[in-house]
Formats: structure tokens, sequence, C-alpha cells
């Protein structure tokens, strides 16, 4: 007899995880991604996908928030947000969850921000906030990309926000010719924000990947980001 079919909910505390499985597609493809528990859920043959990448949903009942998100990433704990998964193979990719405090903020919507404008500079100011460097010879060029609103199927408006950072640093920063120290590129990444309101609290869904791979990668993203939503609590 075959394994008894398995539970497509897990619940643990307030939080519930519920796997999907979506039709099969083509599409460029990773090769030899893995799942959780370490079978291969998505691979590539001539470039092209075999099946497309079983999915999660990522339920948090008790801070109000949900999200999809791709089956074999890994959860990282003790990474300072709210909730952290990354690409167990391009380390440089992953998803987080930073919530305002309670006692700090009192929202009311996420117009509270300004325009999807005024929130794109905000959200790039915190992000370069969170880069600074002391190492000497260290420069970020950043530009926002792309500002926009939508309102979603639960009824709430949420702001989206697209930005580009990339790092330079000099190959001989202690050299004391100018020609000695020549700046290399370090990293260049793409950061996709979804900023939403509930519960008096500001939730912002972060995306990180690298900007070669954004291309291969932005419909999965841009999945992920259309599934965030914000919940009410129950007080």
């Amino acid at each position: 007899m075959g394994d008894p079919p398995r539970n497509p909910w897990r619940r643990w505390g307030g939080v519930v995880l519920r796997f999907l499985s979506p039709p099969a597609t083509s599409h460029t493809a990773k090769l030899n991604r893995l799942c959780s528990n370490g079978t291969m859920v998505h691979s590539s043959v001539a470039g092209k996908s075999t099946a497309a990448p079983s999915i999660s949903e990522y339920i948090d009942t008790f801070d109000g928030y949900s999200f999809m998100y791709p089956q074999n990433w890994i959860q990282v704990r003790g990474a300072g947000a709210d909730i952290f998964f990354r690409d167990p193979f391009v380390l440089d990719e992953n998803l987080s969850v930073d919530i305002s405090s309670p006692s700090s903020s009192k929202y009311k919507s996420v117009e509270d921000l300004g325009s999807p404008e005024e929130a794109g500079k905000k959200v790039l100011r915190q992000y370069l906030t969170e880069f600074m460097s002391t190492r000497l010879g260290v420069r970020r060029e950043s530009s926002i990309l792309s500002t926009s609103s939508k309102l979603a199927n639960d009824g709430r408006l949420y702001y989206e926000v697209e930005v580009n950072i990339k790092s330079y640093a000099n190959n001989n920063e202690l050299a004391v010719m100018p020609q000695d120290r020549v700046a290399r590129l370090e990293w260049d990444r793409r950061y996709l924000s979804v900023l939403g309101v509930e519960n008096n609290r500001l939730y912002e869904l972060r995306l990180q990947t690298p900007e070669r791979s954004f291309t291969e990668e932005e419909n999965e993203l841009r999945e992920v980001m259309d599934s965030f939503r914000v919940n009410k609590v129950a007080a």
C-alpha cells in the first residue's frame, strides 16, 4: 500500500503552513531545487522546467499577515525580522516581513506614509541606513525603479516599491595613489517591498534578489508580492 496522503495544513502556535502544488508549467528554472524534506520539486531539462515549483502559504494568525513562498525556501531564525526565508542555493535571494512596534505606531492606512512615491523614498532610505558600512572605500549607488498602489481583493490598499542598490568597494582601500584604488562591484541587487496597514501597525514584505537573477525569477517573485495580505487580529 502507498503512503497515506499528507495533510496540506500544519500548525505551530499561531502559525499555519499550507503546502500547495500548482499545475505544471514550462519556464526557465533553477537546477536541483529541493524542498525542505530533501525531495526534488523543480528541475530543468534543456533550459525548460519539467514541473512548476511547489509553493507554501505562510499564515501568522498571531501578528496578522500571510503570504505564499517557494516551498523549497528555508526559514532562518534569529535574522532580526518577524519571519525570514531564503533560497537554499542562491543565498542572496530571500524574503522577510517587518512589522512596526504596536506601542509606537498608530497607523490607520498605508496612506499615512504619503503617496507611493514618498513611501518609496522612505523605503530606500531605510535600506541605505541598514547597509551603511564603516569600511574604507565602500560606496553605494541606488535608484527607485517603481512605486505603485493597489487595492487588493481583501479590500485593503497596499503600496509596492522596487529599488536597485549596487555596492562598490576599492580593491586596495589603503593605497596612497588614487589610480591604485580601483572600485569593483561587490553586489547588485533588486529589492521589492509591499507595504500594508492593519491593527494600527505597518507591515512590510521584503524580497531581495540579485539583479542578474531577477529576469529569471520575476514571475515567481511577483506571485509572492501579490499574495501578501495583512489581517485583523482578534483583541
